[in-house]
């Protein structure tokens, strides 16, 4: 076997063993400070925030372990196994299509059982999963069907570029590019039209508090809307969707539930301090660059490690190998991503802070905590590759609001479940 099989194996398996073992070592660290004295949370709930955590940790070490057989029964079988069934085709652009468009639905089905477990029963199990088999289904056939029409329109013009010009992976970096930014900007009526209903709040109290805050530091929106999350979910959020003229504030139903007005106001006064410092423009920028750099490393793979492989050198091959190995491109690429997103945080939660009071952030990141049931504390390899957001502790302190501190005692954690 020539070494560079060697070397294409190696870095999916590292990829693979590198998320177990993080898995790993965090449920470990969590089991660990589960018996210690809770941190923001009450008893019951930093239990149960820690079996949590733990149960998908668990869930992440098996789904770890069932991509690497993925990856092994798509250069193995799978994708030599798809080329013989498009084979007929002698459109090549469209032999692309239909061969990417069979890896995506192969793929799908070979991963929902995991998507099904995970909602409906480790979400179901904690209280977050609110969401019937038959609103899943209809999510999963619209997601399904919007995801395969935008597969198929990528795939063509990729396909088109590789075909037409040496250089294609910087055509095709423009092309997908244009392609991201378009969908940042259409999500937000995607949303609306095929999976969620959108309340307008701009006349309501709280819309004209909200307009208020826009109008005073200069931001301009679409609109202000409130969306019936809690039908799927009972987690809380907030965001701030679209670019240019489709941004709006759109709100959970459930976050809106659980907080006061003044939260509200210092939770999107975060979000606002992301716009105000430019992240938004600056994680696009860095994600095109590393984008950038996976296209021209594809664009300039020698025709030899197709033949160590044992595929054939084609258009729609060299697609599914970059849908294949840009994901742990990515994950290898994230501890440095994180160190700049967690550094924003820090700075958005301080503008926050500015538009309301520092406590009013913290007690709504205090509530964000306990109701979606996050724990505290994590292993430090959990924070270097997976933690956007610094941890609540973090951020309370870095904004100087208290919170009650451990004293090194130990929770019963037998006793707990005896008593019910």
């Amino acid at each position: 076997m020539d070494s560079s099989i060697y070397l294409v194996l190696g870095v999916y398996a590292l990829y693979g063993l590198t998320k177990v073992y993080i898995s790993v070592m965090n449920f470990g660290f969590i089991l660990e400070k589960r018996s210690t004295t809770p941190v923001l949370l009450d008893n019951s709930k930093w239990v149960e925030a820690a079996n949590y955590e733990m149960a998908k940790e668990k869930f992440s070490i098996v789904s770890s372990f069932f991509d690497l057989f993925l990856f092994f029964f798509w250069l193995g079988f799978g994708l030599d196994y798809l080329s013989t069934l498009v084979a007929n085709q002698t459109n090549s652009i469209l032999q692309s299509v239909i061969f990417i468009d069979l890896f995506v639905i192969v793929g799908y089905v070979l991963t929902l059982p995991f998507g099904l477990y995970e909602k409906f029963v480790i979400d179901k199990k904690f209280g977050f999963n609110n969401s019937t088999l038959k609103l899943f289904i209809a999510d999963e056939i619209k997601g399904g069907v919007i995801g395969l029409v935008l597969t198929s329109v990528v795939v063509a013009g990729v396909a088109w570029f590789l075909e037409s010009s040496e250089n294609w992976w910087i055509y095709t970096f423009i092309f997908l590019f244009s392609v991201i930014i378009l969908i940042n900007m259409l999500f937000p009526t995607i949303r609306a039209l095929m999976f969620d209903k959108f309340t307008p709040m701009d006349e309501t109290p709280l819309g004209v508090e909200i307009g208020k805050l826009l109008e005073r530091e200069g931001f301009k929106i679409s609109g202000i809307f409130k969306v019936d999350a809690s039908k799927r979910d009972s987690r809380l959020n907030a965001y701030f969707g679209g670019l240019g003229k489709t941004k709006r504030v759109v709100l959970y139903d459930t976050l809106i539930e659980k907080l006061t007005t003044n939260e509200l106001l210092a939770v999107l006064g975060h979000e606002l301090g992301h716009f105000k410092h430019k992240d938004i423009l600056k994680n696009i920028a860095i994600m095109g660059g590393l984008l950038l750099f996976i296209l021209a490393l594809f664009g300039n793979i020698p025709t030899y490690i197709y033949e160590d492989l044992g595929l054939y050198p084609s258009t729609h091959i060299l697609i599914a190998l970059f849908m294949i190995f840009s994901t742990p491109i990515f994950f290898f690429a994230m501890p440095l991503i994180n160190i700049l997103s967690r550094e924003n945080e820090f700075a958005a939660d301080e503008f926050g802070g500015e538009v309301q009071t520092t406590q009013d952030m913290g007690s709504a990141l205090i509530k964000l905590s306990n109701e979606n049931k996050k724990f505290p504390l994590s292993h430090i390899l959990h924070k270097i590759f997976y933690e956007t957001h610094p941890g609540v502790i973090e951020r309370l302190e870095k904004m100087g609001v208290p919170y009650n501190k451990p004293n090194n005692e130990e929770i019963d954690i037998v006793k707990m479940a005896e008593d019910g």
